[in-house]
C-alpha cells in the first residue's frame, strides 16, 4: 500500500523523483521505484518500472517476484538499475524511527517505520488510541529543499489516509 502510494505520488514532484548526476538533473515522467529487499548477500534495489501506472496488485506480485528474484540470486542486473526513488522498509523489524541513506543517484528514499499505537483526544473530550506508521523522508539539498520534500511526504501520508480514494485514480 506504501509503495502504490509513493507511486502515485511521485509524478507530481519532479525533483524528488529525479536523478542528480554530477551537475545534472535527470527528471522522471514517471515512477521508476526502487524498493529495498534484504538478502542473505546484503541489500539489494529491485525497480518497479513505471509504477505509478501499475495497480496495487500488480505493485505487490511485482514486489514478491523481485524478493524472491533477489533471495535466490536470480535477479538480473537490469531490474536494478534505472531507479528514480526508493522505498525501503525497517518497520517489519519493530523499528519506530530511523534515517535512511539516498541511493544514488537518486534524490529522495523513503523509510517506513513501525507502527505503534498513539492516543489522541476525541471531541467528546474522551482518549482514543489509533495505529500510527511512522515514514522518513532522507533528500538531497543540493536537489530539494525542506518545503519541497515536506510536501512529497505530506501527499504520501494523506493518500495512505485515504486510500480508498486513491485506488480510484
Amino acid at each position: 500500500l506504501v509503495l502504490f502510494a509513493v507511486a502515485k505520488t511521485l509524478p507530481e514532484f519532479p525533483d524528488i523523483n529525479a536523478n542528480f548526476i554530477g551537475d545534472k538533473m535527470r527528471r522522471f515522467t514517471h515512477a521508476q521505484l526502487g524498493v529495498a529487499i534484504d538478502t542473505p548477500k546484503g541489500l539489494l534495489v529491485p525497480v518497479i518500472r513505471d509504477a505509478d501506472t501499475l495497480s496495487v496488485k500488480a505493485i505487490s506480485a511485482k514486489v514478491k517476484e523481485y524478493a524472491n528474484a533477489c533471495k535466490d540470486g536470480s535477479i538480473s542486473g537490469d531490474a536494478l538499475t534505472g531507479g528514480s526513488f526508493t522505498v525501503t522498509n525497517l518497520g517489519n523489524l519493530g523499528i519506530e524511527s530511523f534515517t535512511p541513506i539516498i541511493n544514488p543517484p537518486q534524490t529522495a528514499i523513503l523509510g517506513v517505520c513501525g507502527t505503534t499505537l498513539r492516543p489522541r483526544q476525541k471531541a467528546d473530550g474522551s482518549i482514543e488510541y489509533y495505529q500510527a506508521m511512522g515514514l522518513s523522508l532522507t533528500f538531497d539539498h543540493r536537489v530539494v529543499d525542506g518545503a519541497p520534500a515536506a510536501k512529497f511526504l505530506k501527499a504520501v501520508a494523506d493518500k495512505l489516509e485515504k486510500f480508498n480514494l486513491i485506488l480510484a485514480m
